[in-house]
């Protein structure tokens, strides 16, 4: 009977919490970022507030997620991502993977859908943060490094969806063609959630039996000076290092499991 009662209250607080989130961004999409655009003139300033905005909308987020019970989390070498101009791959198991990063990552860029940039919820935050639109084309890429040399962490997601639940990370290259072209290194975030929820193909009320626990741990960066030997071709460095993160991702996923 208990179990049932808690089962009930987490698929209550989970759409309260997905509620409040979306009011979030109205909120901000109508009263705090005209604001901050009539107040900071600077374009650069204001995508910096913007993100801090962002972030700490996302912090208050997994608190209440936290506090009403539907889970907890831990993150393991968070120093590590205090600093500048980091490209930052991540493994994506669930749906809410960029609000944690983003939470907890300072001028924290993204590339986002260009849906995104029209939906009535998503498109405040989305244009004044200045993210990348996934619909640049060849010119993404570019976009992409000249948001590193500026100094913005990228969060990029190299399987570009959710993960299969059950099945391993099938990384594409984009992520690596940034990082070679780039000449940057490679900073791995690692994130388990146990139960699995929210994952590819579930609802939001897919609750599970009980609360669920996420583990984000913040690797070691991975220099891409390895695969830029003399005469290699962009392109082929771009896939070497491409296989390289899918055993990588995929032993650090077997390892947990």
């Amino acid at each position: 009977m208990l179990d049932r009662i808690g089962l009930g209250w987490r698929v209550f607080a989970t759409g309260l919490s997905f509620s409040l989130f979306g009011l979030g961004g109205l909120l901000l999409r109508v009263f705090v970022f005209p604001l901050l655009a009539l107040c900071v003139r600077d374009g650069a300033v204001r995508v910096r507030a913007a993100r801090a905005t962002v972030r700490l909308s996302f912090r208050a987020f997994v608190g209440i997620m936290r506090g009403l019970g539907v889970l907890r989390y831990e993150v393991r070498g968070l120093d590590k991502l205090d600093r500048e101009g980091q490209l930052i791959l991540a493994n994506h198991p669930t749906l809410i993977d960029t609000v944690f990063l983003m939470a907890f990552v300072r001028n924290a860029d993204c590339i986002v859908k260009g849906g995104l940039w029209s939906n009535p919820f998503t498109r405040g935050p989305v244009r004044a943060a200045g993210y990348i639109c996934n619909d640049r084309g060849p010119e993404l890429i570019e976009d992409c490094i000249a948001s590193l040399r500026a100094g913005g962490n990228l969060i990029i997601f190299p399987e570009g969806t959710r993960t299969p639940r059950g099945g391993a990370p099938e990384l594409k290259r984009g992520a690596a063609n940034i990082a070679v072209r780039g000449a940057r290194p490679v900073t791995p975030v690692r994130i388990t959630c146990e139960p699995p929820t929210l994952g590819k193909g579930d609802k939001w009320w897919h609750v599970p039996p009980r609360r669920a626990s996420f583990r984000i741990d913040v690797m070691d960066d991975i220099g891409t000076e390895r695969f830029l030997a003399p005469a290699v071709p962009d392109v082929v460095a771009a896939r070497r290092l491409t296989e390289y993160l899918q055993r990588y991702f995929t032993e650090k996923g077997q390892q947990h499991a």
